[in-house]
């Protein structure tokens, strides 16, 4: 290892020397997901490590090997300092992969992780490899909010926020944050309930803990096979009740962690969960709002307007009723956005909401705001139709 790049709760990311030229394997030409290092210092996440994939642009090594950037999850592996041989992964940054492609570090065998101390809890994830977690479920026995879930079945009309990808999130808050002092009310109390359609550790969310930190996001809950939020959870369903009955929201956003998995075809994609998310919440009592996935600069027809994500997911899925906000963009991008979203009218309730004012909202974001490779100024779509669904799910039903 030859340097420290940053720190962030929980991980470290470093420059490491290959002892051997990384391999190249043949990538796909038309790959699904957040592109490789867009969320810049504070932004929502999209390479996972902050960094552009690939070898280092001052340093490629020669025959040694290339110097690369990897990210260490130190509670799981250790904290690697400079001089360490370390372990490291590198199939994904060979792959050439966008979001996820970078180097990952497996082990510092001179320097390996304490022990954790004996503590309570039995719940497994990542379950079954090497780095299984074993972490503390707010749902499970030894859990002192054990009692308030063992039969919690209620959301009472809680509104929940679900969105496609996780650079929604900060765009939902600023819209929810902008109409609530609108309204004359406080921010309330906003829960992140992370599902595992992207990374699993919660650290990896460069957003998150930077909504954290500012005070935007009170609390993370990672479900299924996510960990590290501030509560763990067994499903989406007791993430969702532990949110309301343990945490206290007063709002909650549900989208998967940093990172997108898409194939280009109909139902090959991580965001199918959003259909699922949908129908937890109904389900369980809460008031399901859809944010639609937008975007007016995609390269990618099926993305263009509303991305045959939402469309799957909401119109196929989804078997419940929710609130699909659809945001009044102006010119053409806003008439085939309307035109797009009004399949989905059979099955939801399509509220047409406002956008005037949003782009000031987004501002205040205290986290970069940047999906896709793209910011604000080269795609305001998406970020307005999240904040739309935000500024939609903190007016009264």
């Amino acid at each position: 290892m030859r340097d420290v790049v940053r720190d962030w709760p929980g991980v470290r990311e470093v420059r490491v020397r290959l002892d051997s030229p990384l391999p190249r394997v043949g990538g796909a030409a038309d790959v699904e997901g957040d592109e490789a290092g867009s969320h810049g210092a504070d932004g929502a996440g999209t390479t996972a490590a902050g960094a552009a994939p690939g070898p280092d642009a001052a340093d490629t090594g020669g025959a040694e090997g290339p110097l690369v950037r990897a990210t260490a999850l130190v509670d799981l592996v250790g904290t690697p300092e400079v001089g360490d041989e370390v372990l490291l992964s590198v199939s994904a940054l060979a792959r050439g992969l966008g979001t996820g492609g970078s180097a990952g570090v497996v082990a510092v065998p001179g320097r390996l992780p304490a022990d954790p101390p004996p503590a309570p809890g039995h719940l497994v994830k990542a379950r079954y490899t090497p780095l299984q977690a074993m972490v503390l479920g707010v749902d499970e026995q030894e859990s002192p909010a054990h009692a308030a879930l063992v039969d919690a079945d209620d959301l009472d009309g809680l509104p929940v926020v679900v969105a496609d990808l996780h650079s929604a999130l900060p765009a939902v808050l600023a819209g929810w944050r902008a109409e609530r002092a609108e309204l004359g009310l406080a921010p309330g109390r906003c829960v992140y309930v992370m599902t595992d359609g992207g990374a699993l550790p919660a650290a990896l969310s460069r957003a998150a803990a930077g909504l954290r930190a500012s005070g935007w996001v009170d609390a993370v809950v990672t479900t299924g096979q996510a960990f590290g939020g501030d509560a763990e959870a067994v499903t989406l369903h007791t993430g969702l009740l532990a949110a309301k009955h343990v945490l206290g929201a007063d709002l909650v956003v549900v989208a998967q962690g940093p990172g997108n998995l898409g194939t280009g075809t109909r139902w090959g994609f991580s965001g199918v969960a959003c259909g699922e998310a949908v129908n937890a919440v109904s389900v369980l009592g809460g008031r399901p709002v859809a944010s639609l996935r937008v975007s007016g600069a995609d390269a990618r027809e099926r993305h263009r307007g509303v991305s045959h994500h939402s469309l799957t997911a909401y119109g196929r899925i989804a078997l419940a009723r929710a609130e699909v906000v659809v945001p009044r963009l102006p010119g053409d991008l806003g008439t085939r956005v309307r035109e797009q979203a009004a399949a989905l009218a059979g099955r939801h309730e399509l509220v047409e909401v406002d956008v005037a004012d949003l782009d000031e909202a987004l501002a205040t974001s205290p986290v970069r705001l940047s999906t896709m490779g793209r910011g604000v100024d080269e795609d305001a779509a998406p970020f307005l139709a999240a904040a739309a669904a935000g500024r939609w799910a903190a007016t009264a039903r």
